[in-house]
């Protein structure tokens, strides 16, 4: 089992048939993983009908390129990157991306896993800013660096971690987390 929980040989099996044209094969990947892509739109999107258009387009695209899937990386991983295009393929079309005030990097926090602290962070991430908001998804839950959102939004890496910095401050109020002294 990988870490979402996948058995990651069927899931290989899988991705073979699938690249053979097995469209059975591939419906259980789609099965398998559409529900954490939608759940990338949606957090990168704040709009439920958009993501769910997005995260169609993700899979055609995905099975489009399916044949240049070389299993560097995990199925899944590859399948993230590029339902994260197409969303910020989109969001560059719509001109959403606000600029940056302040440069100024915070440590990472680690995030409990209590489940009301989880959907108030939730609540929090949607009610950021665009720019601050996808800058905040693509780096602290994805996992993208600062170098790769500049270059994906097309922004100086600088306005990448302002982008950052403003979204944990906005977090930071919204949880009430400015006095328990933890930075």
């Amino acid at each position: 089992m990988d870490d979402s929980g996948h058995d990651a040989g069927a899931e290989e099996g899988l991705v073979l048939r699938a690249q053979q044209n097995d469209y059975r094969a591939y419906e259980a990947l789609y099965r398998l993983h559409v529900g954490r892509i939608h759940a990338l739109c949606i957090r990168l999107l704040l709009d439920r009908d958009m993501a769910e258009d997005l995260t169609q387009e993700a899979f055609v695209l995905a099975w489009r390129k399916l044949g240049s899937f070389r299993g560097d990386s995990a199925f899944g991983s590859w399948l993230y990157r590029i339902a994260t295009n197409v969303v910020l393929s989109y969001l560059r079309k719509q001109k959403h991306f606000v600029q940056a005030v302040d440069i100024d990097d915070l440590p990472e926090r680690g995030m409990e896993e209590d489940n009301a602290l989880n959907m108030s962070l939730e609540e929090s991430i949607a009610e950021l800013p665009n720019g601050a908001r996808i800058v905040f998804v693509l780096y602290s839950i994805e996992g993208y660096t600062h170098e790769e959102i500049g270059k994906e939004l097309g922004i100086a890496v600088g306005s990448s971690k302002a982008q950052l910095h403003r979204a944990r401050q906005l977090l930071k109020r919204h949880l009430g987390a400015e006095g328990d002294g933890r930075e």
